[in-house]
């Protein structure tokens, strides 16, 4: 059936990125989405655009022409604003430039970027974030660049206003700033209605064009085709037009000084074909006349945050003698010596659940925000560790990590595997078994595990779980219920052959957050005829063979799988109501493919969990770990950040999440 105008404006209302093709398209804006900008940025950018984003001569001749115009000592610090995958911050860096930092919307280009520095041993660092809300301090720059054409994406000119105005409060007086962005005139007179060109041996790009019907943007149609697949691709995008005379009033509007224009900037392809928008640009200078912003002498207030405990008198299903041991408690002295490493902070540490309410009422006016890590649940119930949250909203604390309805979420595996299921993220084969269930089909392939349905901890999850046929199946699901209940239901999955690998996210997506490294459970010193889990034995039972062989490393992946994960742990975290940070625990099946085994809102913070063993990957303490995570929440808690439960406004934080620099 053809497409129309209607069927594109239905996609548009709901956000809906089409498979395929839409075939013949009568008006192109009809079928731009507002926030295209979010998923245009990929893999497959790199290759449409590559005749001119990834062409090393092409980037060493702009940056000879920026430097000279803007005349940049290479201590100067300067912000590479949309850096894209980094070319021009990385060709700073490399010509001895020693203060280089990037910013750039897209996860996949930031994370590219990263690498890159990396493995090329560069000074310069990365950060994800929107261009209208900087998380940078006022007076933090000398100069600020917005190359690559990177300017006008956005519906509305005033969210181009709010770039200028941030780019404004970010430099320093006198600072400097450089744009280059295409040349309205032209394009209007000059561009390409329709096209197509080769972009690799497998790949080819046909593109549609026109402008909107304002006549101030040229909006483009991407048809990706891969000779093997068909139609991988078809995407609509966007960019504002600007000419001399608007970009003079835009910056003298903004309050800049001193716009000078440095003429055009022609690309030469070797591709020699399409260049669309980058066919001709504008250089646009401008200085910032300011004083400097006010500078806060008085020493800022320690924060006093009140830290949630499980109760070491009570009992705990969970804990294998029933009760908290040495272990435990070592691990909160480690706590308590890391938290006191964090000066900002005051800490109170409320761990006897029979008079918690009562001393958090006392605490109320007190206190700034509570650090939520009493993951064992009230009165040490794990069915009750959303108890904890329902209070705190109940007293309007604000407080770290998920809300009770996303506890709720991940408490329960079925539940999860249907909401992945939904958003078309791949989990293992599985089986539900109700409580009344004392007969089931199986229509699942051995071996499998069998795991309760409810319950985090690994609790119940051993090495006999695995089952290679049905009377091991039967003796597993025995056990399960022995421990647990018997009026718990149990998942039976199919045992997944491959890696195993674990995922963090501090922060709250969609602008400030940070991945850590991914991590791979090792079990390569495992003894051949143990299966291969990371149960309750390894996390609990020191004289196991897992607690004693397993170790987290590095996870080796292909950039492109790395990508999916990380795209489906977004959409997870968002959907599924976490907040501040998530653990999300993936397995490779015989083919390859990843599917998610669980989503762990506040997962562990002990010192030797896999959220530490991540950060330590990535050469974080266990207390800048710690820190980051308060910072997170106080960036939500402050309004800076829409995700999570709303505790209300409290004072300005003092100290911004954008010192988190993961990298």
């Amino acid at each position: 059936m053809k497409n129309n105008g209607t069927n594109g404006n239905r996609l548009k209302k709901n956000g809906l990125q089409p498979k395929g093709s839409f075939g013949p398209v009568e008006n192109l804006e009809n079928y731009l989405q507002p926030d295209w900008w979010r998923r245009i940025f990929n893999s497959m950018y790199l290759k449409t655009d590559a005749d001119v984003v990834e062409d090393m001569q092409i980037t060493c001749r702009e940056v000879d022409i920026f430097t000279s115009i803007l005349d940049i000592d290479k201590k100067m610090v300067i912000l590479d604003l949309a850096c894209g995958q980094g070319r021009h911050s990385l060709e700073l860096a490399r010509r001895g430039y020693c203060n280089v930092h990037g910013m750039d919307r897209s996860h996949y280009l930031i994370r590219k970027a990263r690498n890159s520095g990396a493995a090329e041993h560069l000074n310069v660092s990365f950060k994800e974030g929107d261009a209208r809300k900087l998380p940078y301090l006022n007076d933090t720059f000398d100069v600020v660049m917005i190359l690559g054409n990177s300017f006008g994406y956005f519906e509305s000119i005033e969210d181009d206003v709010k770039i200028l105005k941030e780019v404004f409060r970010v430099l320093k007086p006198f600072g400097k700033f450089l744009i280059d962005v295409a040349d309205g005139n032209y394009l209007r007179d000059n561009y390409s209605p329709r096209s197509w060109e080769w972009i690799d041996a497998k790949h080819f790009v046909c593109r549609e064009r026109s402008l909107a019907s304002d006549n101030q943007r040229l909006i483009s149609r991407e048809v990706i085709t891969n000779i093997n697949k068909g139609v991988i691709l078809d995407q609509f995008y966007a960019e504002r037009l600007y000419n001399r005379q608007t970009l003079t009033d835009l910056f003298k509007k903004t309050g800049y000084r001193n716009v000078e224009f440095q003429g055009n900037l022609e690309t030469d392809s070797k591709r020699n074909q399409d260049l669309g928008m980058m066919e001709r640009r504008i250089i646009v200078t401008a200085q910032v006349l300011k004083e400097l912003s006010p500078v806060k002498c008085r020493r800022p207030a320690l924060k006093n945050v009140v830290v949630l405990l499980g109760d070491p008198g009570k009992p705990d299903i969970v804990k294998p003698s029933g009760f908290f041991d040495e272990n435990d408690f070592a691990t909160i002295r480690a706590l308590k010596t890391a938290l006191n490493r964090l000066k900002e902070y005051k800490f109170t540490y409320l761990s006897n659940h029979n008079t918690m309410l009562g001393d958090l009422v006392k605490l109320r006016t007190r206190t700034d925000f509570i650090f939520n890590l009493c993951d064992e649940g009230f009165n040490n119930d794990p069915r009750k560790e959303l108890h904890i949250p329902a209070m705190l909203e109940i007293l309007n604390l604000p407080y770290t990590g998920a809300n009770p309805r996303g506890l709720a979420y991940c408490y329960d595996k079925s539940l999860v595997r249907g909401i992945a299921e939904e958003m078309n993220i791949p989990v293992a084969n599985a089986l539900f078994i109700k409580t009344e269930d004392n007969v089931f089909e199986m229509n699942i392939d051995f071996p499998v595990i069998a795991k309760p349905n409810y319950g985090d901890s690994s609790i119940a999850i051993t090495a006999d779980n695995v089952a290679h046929n049905i009377e091991e199946l039967n003796d597993a699901i025995i056990r399960i219920r022995e421990k647990v209940g018997y009026d718990k239901p149990i998942i039976v999955e199919e045992f997944l052959p491959g890696k195993e690998i674990t995922v963090g996210i501090i922060g709250n997506p969609p602008e400030f957050y940070q991945f850590l490294p991914f991590a791979e459970e090792d079990y390569s010193k495992l003894p051949p005829e143990l299966p291969k889990i990371c149960g309750y034995e390894a996390k609990w039972i020191d004289t196991s063979p897992y607690f004693k062989l397993l170790r987290s490393i590095p996870a080796i992946l292909p950039e492109e799988t790395e990508k999916v994960i990380s795209d489906h742990c977004l959409k997870l975290f968002k959907r599924l109501d976490c907040a501040d940070y998530a653990r999300f625990d993936w397995r490779f099946d015989q083919n390859g493919i990843p599917k998610l085994l669980e989503v762990n809102p506040n997962p562990g913070w002990c010192w030797d969990g896999h959220l530490a063993k991540m950060a330590a990957i990535r050469g974080l303490e266990y207390a800048e770990m710690l820190r980051y995570i308060l910072q997170a929440a106080e960036q939500r808690i402050n309004g800076t950040n829409g995700n999570g439960h709303d505790a209300g406004k409290q004072k300005e934080a003092e100290r911004e999440f954008s010192a988190v620099e993961l990298n």
